[in-house]
């Protein structure tokens, strides 16, 4: 998912997007919905959240060590 769709669906949670990276934004996002704030932390591809909207990204974001 590009940047600027991140920023605005943080911005739709009231979270101000300023300089924050990708990965910082995802991961507010994450805890503003009440769920794990655990975006690109995915080891070896596996990962128990099947439903996340981020899940393809965080398995790129892990696999590239982001």
């Amino acid at each position: 998912m590009k940047l600027e769709v991140v920023r605005t669906i943080a911005k739709s949670h009231g979270i101000h997007t300023g300089k924050r990276s990708k990965i910082d934004l995802i991961k507010f996002i994450q805890s503003d919905e009440g769920n794990f704030d655990c975006f690109a932390t995915a080891c070896a591809g596996v990962c128990d959240q099947g439903a996340c909207l981020w899940r393809d990204d965080c398995f790129e974001a892990a696999s590239q060590g982001e």
